[in-house]
Parts: structure tokens; sequence; C-alpha cells
């Protein structure tokens, strides 16, 4: 099937954009990891650069997003207040930019939502209501919308969103080039496709060369199935330990976009997850969530023997998880 056309941010735009975010948004650093442990499972050429953007306010990339989003509302608007859905990182990014902005953030997560990242939203001011699944959180964002007005920021959807993601792809491409890199390839997680989306977007208008390749968990794969079906697809559970990619469906745009930059979409087990979490403790020394390790664990199986001996570029999207669930993934 053709690929689908949609307009998409120029590199003009992003980067004006992120001038626009200012210091409400980290530019996170980028890293080469060098180690022994690593290169046995990755291949010993090859080349891995981390994207820590773990470090971003919130511990995840989505305030890029929802910054992006909430940057132009009105005041009307912004009195009446956002909200959203999501299993805790946007949700939690919705809190943290409403604090910014002065305004009030109501946001619908699934129960069996990470408790810590509920305790994180309240800490930020955020009102939280506690549905049983995601697909029952998207009907009650909508009641919510329409009953009290507040704006509802879509969790992975839409040019804005798109706009704000591709910072993390500018910022990462031009570290890299300062640093004298130029990626074979750059591995990103998908969950809705808006990170990916707008990541995939900047890369490749500013190497095409680069290939960049989405990873989804097999029990959460509504992108690979889309890129199968030519549309969007939706599934009818989430099944993976990586809840932050989650989501239930893909949406027009973000796919579009998706379909358009990214070169392929590649899947990783739970326990594949797992050990990319192990690794990024013992060689980045980093404490991640399922998802943060997602790129890691596309490179470590899927994709370690055609990316052996390039230079490969990993997003490390999210750090939000407490010590509880992390031991327990790790000792699985």
């Amino acid at each position: 099937m053709d690929t689908p056309t949609t307009d998409f941010p120029a590199i003009d735009a992003i980067r004006a954009h992120r001038a626009r975010l200012g210091e409400r948004i980290i530019t996170t650093p980028i890293r080469q990891l060098h180690d022994p442990a690593l290169l046995r499972a990755v291949g010993a050429q090859t080349r891995v650069w981390l994207k820590e953007e773990l470090f971003q306010h919130t511990g995840s990339f989505k305030p890029r997003g929802a910054m992006s989003v909430m940057l132009d509302l009105d005041a009307a608007a912004l009195a009446r207040g956002v909200t959203g859905v999501s299993a805790g990182n946007h949700a939690i990014s919705l809190a943290y930019c409403a604090q910014v902005l002065g305004t009030s953030a109501k946001v619908v997560m699934p129960r069996n939502a990470n408790p810590f990242r509920i305790q994180v939203c309240r800490e930020l001011g955020a009102e939280i209501e506690l549905v049983d699944n995601v697909h029952q959180a998207f009907a009650r964002v909508r009641e919510i919308e329409a009953e009290e007005g507040r704006v509802f920021v879509h969790p992975y959807e839409g040019p804005k969103t798109a706009l704000g993601t591709a910072t993390v792809g500018l910022e990462f491409m031009e570290q890299l080039a300062a640093a004298g890199q130029t990626p074979d390839a750059v591995i990103v997680a998908v969950g809705g496709g808006g990170l990916s989306a707008g990541v995939a977007c900047a890369v490749k208008q500013m190497q095409p060369q680069t290939a960049v390749i989405a990873v989804e968990p097999e029990g959460a794969d509504s992108m690979a199935r889309s890129f199968a079906a030519g549309s969007p697809q939706s599934i009818d559970a989430v099944r993976t330990i990586a809840d932050s990619l989650g989501a239930p469906r893909c949406e027009p745009y973000s796919f579009a976009l998706n379909r358009r930059f990214v070169n392929e979409v590649v899947l990783v087990s739970d326990a594949q997850i797992r050990e990319a979490m192990r690794l990024t403790f013992r060689v980045a020394k980093l404490v991640v969530e399922p998802a943060g390790a997602a790129a890691l664990a596309a490179l470590m199986f899927p994709l370690r023997q055609r990316l052996d001996g390039k230079t490969v570029g990993l997003i490390v999207c999210g750090a939000n998880i407490d010590p509880q669930t992390y031991s327990a993934q790790l000792l699985s």
C-alpha cells in the first residue's frame, strides 16, 4: 500500500519550537556506552549512543508533547483546565505542565496503573480517576471533556504532539553531529506512536540515510499490526510489562507520520525487555522502566545481526518505576 500523505513539521519549525519550549523542557544528555558486557550483547564493533530522555522533567519524554499542545491554549481554555488518559507517564506530564502553566489537570488512569505513577500525579496536583481498563479510560475522558469543558490533551496523537516529540530527534542528531557521529540507525520505542513519529520526522529530514526503527512489545503491537494492514489498527488488550507502551490503538496522524518516516517496526518479548533492563542497569547504571529498555532490547535481539558493527542511537524514553516493581522485574 502507498505511504499515506500528511503534513509534517519541517526542521526549521522543529528548531523554532524547541526554542519556544525553552527551559520548560530539558535538553537531555547523550552518552556513548563502553562496556564488555554490552559489546558481548550487541557486537564487539557496534557503537551505542544513548539519548537519556529519562532525565527529562517528570522522568519521561512526555512533557514535550503535552507542553506543545498546552502552550497554544488561550486564557479561557487554561482556566477550564485539561484532561487526559494515561497509564502514567502522560498523566504525570499533564500534571507537570498544568502546574507550570497555572492550570489544573484531571486524568483518567486504569486501575492497574503503577501506584508510584499515581502517587506522583497526585503530588503534582492532578485529580485522578481510576477505571477498569484503558478502553474505558478513553471513554471517560471524553465525558469529562464534554461535562467540564476541559481540553483533552491526547497522549500521542496530533500535529502539535509530533512537533514536540520531534525535538527529541532534533536534539539527538545535533548532539551526535557535535560529537562527530552520524548514526546508521536510531531505535525508538512505540506506544501509540507519537514519540516515534516525531523522532523519525526529525531524523529523516536531517540524515535521510539513517534508518529509524520502531520497537513494540509483543503484547501491545498496534503499530506493527497497522503497518501490516496499511491503516490504523486496534488491539483488544494490553499484555506486556511495558505498560507505558500499551496504547489500545493507532491514530491517523501519528500512524501516517510513522509510515512516512519509520523504516520498520520490530517486536520484543517481555523476557527480552527484562534482559535489556538488567543490561541497562549494569552497563549504563540507569534504572529504567520496561519501556525505557525496549530500544536496547531490539538491538540485543531482533536487530542484533543486522546492526552488528554499526553506529546506533537508542532513545531511553522513561524511568517512572518504583523500587519494588523494578527489582521484581530484574529478578523474574
